[in-house]
């Protein structure tokens, strides 16, 4: 089908990895910042891994249409937070870092599968290649400074109050520079020449480091 951004071999693969990918990333934020004191997520029934209480609808269908969607946002209430600051930053860092912890697992369990001589399906085969690949890219994605990315929540916890404020002000602005970068032919020269060279470099990364473990 030509008005999906998969083909229809890769499309089970593709929702089986987002259910994952999706739900693990939205779990890390709502876990961690309950472990940090704000119980929002948790009184919404987000610190859960059923993907039922993360999916977004429409966020699942532009990803398949277009290869960019998303999840429902987890509630945060920085009002919780001891310290507001590096709680928010490891709070927003939560969400990318478990899509590398996923593709790691995935990396992990397939060099293993190898060494352990395990004859594997050619049917296994593209779903660990999408679990790896697609992770990465919420990975490296959801790191992007445009709201309302996690990379851009953890730089408003970087800078200082004066300048978060400022930031806040543009954010309207910032969020149309990311749709229209993202979902226009300049993604050529701005999304992809960074995917090209980022996403290579970090799977090849993770492939030498486990398959140097087991091999």
């Amino acid at each position: 089908m030509d008005f999906l951004a998969f083909d229809l071999q890769q499309l089970p693969y593709v929702i089986v990895v987002l259910l994952i990918a999706f739900t693990v990333h939205e779990f890390a934020h709502a876990y961690v910042a309950y472990k940090f004191g704000d119980l929002t997520a948790k009184n919404e029934g987000r610190v859960t891994l059923n993907p039922v209480s993360h999916l977004d609808p429409v966020g699942t269908i532009f990803i398949l249409l277009f290869g960019f969607g998303w999840a429902r946002p987890v509630p945060v209430n920085r009002f919780y937070f001891k310290n507001p600051r590096l709680a928010g930053i490891l709070v927003s860092f939560a969400g990318p870092f478990s899509n590398l912890v996923v593709a790691s697992i995935g990396y992990f369990v397939w060099y293993g599968l190898l060494a352990a001589g395990v004859q594997i399906s050619p049917l296994i085969v593209p779903f660990f290649e999408m679990l790896i690949w697609l992770n990465l890219v919420l990975f490296v994605f959801n790191l992007l400074p445009f709201p309302p990315l996690d990379g851009y929540r953890i730089i408003e916890d970087l800078v200082s109050t004066d300048m978060r404020a400022k930031l806040t002000q543009f954010e309207q602005y910032g969020m149309l520079v990311f749709l229209i970068i993202v979902l226009t032919p300049l993604s050529h020269y701005t999304i992809d020449p960074l995917f090209q060279t980022v996403l290579p470099f970090i799977s090849g990364t993770l492939s030498q480091f486990f398959s140097g473990i087991f091999f």
